[in-house]
This record gives C-alpha cells, structure tokens and sequence, in this order.
C-alpha cells in the first residue's frame, strides 16, 4: 500500500487505463476499510466544458476509478458534484459527459446545487456544507490541476467548494477565499486523491488554454498534494495561503520536500517536460480593481479582457474595471457585474458571460 507522503504519478494517452494501472499499484482498495462504505467521487465540474478545454475533470479518470473499485468488490459508489455559481451542475453533468458514465456503469451522479445544506463547525469557523455529504463513507477526490485568478493555484484543496452552496460560495469570496477553503478541508476529510494533470490550463479556472502533460498523480494527503503541484507550476507555497492554513489546521503537510514522487509505467515525451510560467492573469489584473469577487464573475472578466488584449484595445482602456461583492451599493465609472450596478457603465449580470463582457467593454472603449 502506498505510503502518507508518497505521490505517485503515472503518464499515458488512454486515461482510463492510466487510471486503472495508477490505484492498482497505489492498492487503493486496502485504504477503503469496508466493502459496504458508501464512496463518494468528486470530479471538477466548474462550467459546461469538455476536458480537453482545460477546466473539468476527464470522464475517463472517473471511470477508471468506478472500473477499479467495481472489480474489487465495492458497489455503493455515488459522484458528487455542484459546478461554480453562474452555471447549473446539471449542464456540466450532461457536457462533460457524466451523463454516460452514470448510464454505463450504474452509479449515481448527486447535484449539489439541488441538495439541502446546513451550518457546521469547521474547526472553529461557521461554513454551510452541503447536507448529502454525511453520507459518504469514504471521499474519492478528482480534480483538476490549474491556474486560478484569485488563489493562484487550485487541485485537491479547493476543489471541496464543489460541496457547498451557492450561497456559501459568495460567503467564501466575501471571507478572502483562503480561511475558508482552510476551515473547509478542516471538516470535509478526503481520503484519497487523484489529480486530472492531462491539460488544465494554467492561467484560468474555466479553461480555454490547455497545457499537454498527459499525467495523472494519486495521494493521501491533499495538503501536500497542493504543495508539491504549487512546485509544478513555479508558484511558491507561501502565495497560497489555504495551504499553509489547512496545515496550522491538521489537514496535512505543508512542507513539499516530504513528497515522495515515484513515477511508473512507460517514460514518454512528457515526463521530462516542465510546466511553462504562466502570466497572463498577471498582466490582465493590472486592469482590474477587484474586491471579494466571485470566481466565475471573475473567471469571465479575464479572458475577456485577453481577447480585448488581444486586438490591442484594452491599452486604450483608460480607468480600472471594478469587480466584486465589495461594491455593492457604490458608485464608480466602470464595472462588470450585478455587484456593481450603481456605477456609470456596468456589464450586468450574475456573472455576465465571457461573451457578453467582451462585447460590452469593447463597446464602451470604442465610444
């Protein structure tokens, strides 16, 4: 059986087998203590987009992890998910074709955004958590590895947000993001990883710019997980502050240099091939006056403006676009989203659309 701070990854082109060769040499099935646990599989199902886009998590990969655990005996399987506010699980269920999975092998796929919640203790803070939760005996985490325009990073920690409200999401934004990602994991324990590394796109949580690597990683310990990924994609640990804070909390080891990375299979192209630096959030946030947003109003904004960028008119932008819960009720020149609906020129909606926010502010630059 693999150890607490072993990490082992695996590359490949067929996911499903990749994923099936991975719990296998990972011996999966000795950390799962009862045939009859209920297991819970969480994927990451942010918006409507297939895999290849960078954002979700492969079918394929839950599907390998369903064919492992089905051959060895475990039937009581359920997937779990609720997609980021602005867009419905339901669609996402259906896009990234979750939908056949249920069909094909018999499990269950719970919407969280349809299911009840209520406040819980998470070490000391007051999260609402998603009430379907209780039931799981065992958490099977699947998420994406990639970039994050707020947080920087986002895998195995962040990932849990899928399990709460619509409403504690905005909680969470208004709260700094960190604490309560922190506090979260604190209380929803995951008992094993498996990380989508294929191609998430390093700059945006939604996708759209997939970076090739072909790998799929397995572990036990989330924070250590998101440590060692922090190395991968050339971000120090100390930038993402959930991390350092799950640990303070117990969740699990900060300290990346504990990792222990074995890799199996056959070595292909990717395995010597490192992550490119991302900087486009980086150059686009300089644009942006931003105060406890939402991740998809300001997933949405971003790209947006690299398509402005792009045909060089966001340089003829001359103010700061304003996002975010903190601008409520205010007054301003330019801003995107409901929240900012007293301001001169606003792009409303809850979040708008990429679309729609690129079209606006071409709009208003062009008048």
């Amino acid at each position: 059986m693999m150890k607490e701070k072993e990490i082992i990854r695996i590359y490949g082109e067929n996911y499903r087998e990749m994923t099936v060769r991975l719990l296998e040499e990972c011996e999966l099935e000795k950390r799962i203590p009862d045939k009859k646990m209920k297991i819970g599989i969480k994927p990451n199902l942010v918006s409507p987009l297939e895999a290849s886009w960078g954002a979700t998590t492969h079918p394929e990969i839950v599907a390998g992890i369903i064919e492992y655990l089905q051959a060895n005996g475990f039937a009581d399987i359920v997937m779990l998910e609720g997609s980021w506010v602005g867009d419905r699980t339901e669609e996402a269920y259906q896009v990234c074709g979750y939908d056949a999975l249920v069909s094909r092998y018999g499990v269950e796929f719970w919407d969280m955004q349809k299911d009840t919640a209520s406040e819980r203790d998470c070490a000391g803070m007051a999260l609402k958590v998603c009430d379907k939760t209780d039931q799981i005996d065992f958490l099977i985490n699947v998420p994406v590895l990639k970039g994050h325009c707020q947080t920087k990073i986002t895998c195995a920690l962040k990932n849990m947000k899928g399990l709460i409200p619509n409403t504690e999401k905005r909680h969470f934004h208004a709260c700094g993001l960190h604490k309560p990602i922190a506090h979260l994991n604190a209380y929803l324990h995951q008992d094993f990883i498996v990380v989508d590394h294929i191609c998430g796109d390093l700059d945006f949580e939604d996708g759209g710019n997939p970076v090739v690597r072909n790998c799929i990683m397995a572990g036990c310990d989330p924070v250590l997980m998101d440590a060692y990924c922090c190395g991968l994609l050339h971000i120090p640990v100390e930038e993402v502050s959930y991390i350092g804070l799950s640990a303070q909390l117990g969740v699990g080891c900060a300290d990346a240099a504990q990792a222990e990375i074995r890799t199996i299979g056959e070595k292909t192209v990717w395995n010597d091939l490192d992550l490119p630096y991302a900087s486009k959030v980086v150059e686009l946030k300089d644009a942006v006056e931003e105060v406890d947003s939402c991740s998809a109003c300001y997933g949405y904004l971003l790209p947006a403006l690299d398509m402005l960028k792009s045909e060089g008119l966001l340089e003829m932008l001359q103010e700061k676009i304003c996002i975010g819960q903190g601008y409520r009720g205010k007054t301003g020149k330019l801003g995107v989203g409901n929240c900012t609906a007293k301001f001169e020129f606003c792009v409303k909606g809850c979040p708008p659309t990429e679309q729609e926010i690129y079209e606006r502010l071409k709009e208003y630059i062009l008048d």
